[in-house]
């Protein structure tokens, strides 16, 4: 596959996450206060809740129901109750279209 157009870059709004949906895989999309995008698994690992209707703080989605938070960068827990990591999708920009294939994951080392 290649890599899907998921929303335009004019429809993230800063430090919000937006759910998206790629060949079944559900990602969260962040346009973080630094003006770079984010796709990370939108599942949390403690728990099966969205992640993107969590709140986004500094490079950190924060979890609504537990509190865990995952690195926008790396999708690693920073906090207790999770300790799996997230998979961190590579994101394309191409104008206003935001791309993403779920296919590649971006190189977290």
């Amino acid at each position: 596959m290649t890599a899907a157009k998921v929303c335009a870059l004019s429809d993230l709004e800063q430090d919000t996450a937006i759910r998206v949906e790629v060949d079944g895989v559900p990602m969260a999309v962040v346009l973080d206060s630094n003006g770079e995008v984010h796709a990370i698994g939108d599942t949390c690992t403690h728990g099966d809740i969205s992640l993107a209707e969590g709140f986004v703080d500094g490079d950190a989605l924060e979890c609504w129901a537990h509190g865990s938070a995952f690195s926008l960068r790396t999708g690693k827990p920073l906090n207790l109750p999770a300790y799996e990591p997230v998979p961190v999708y590579a994101v394309v920009i191409e104008g206003d279209d935001v791309l993403i294939d779920p296919a590649v994951l971006k190189d977290v080392n």
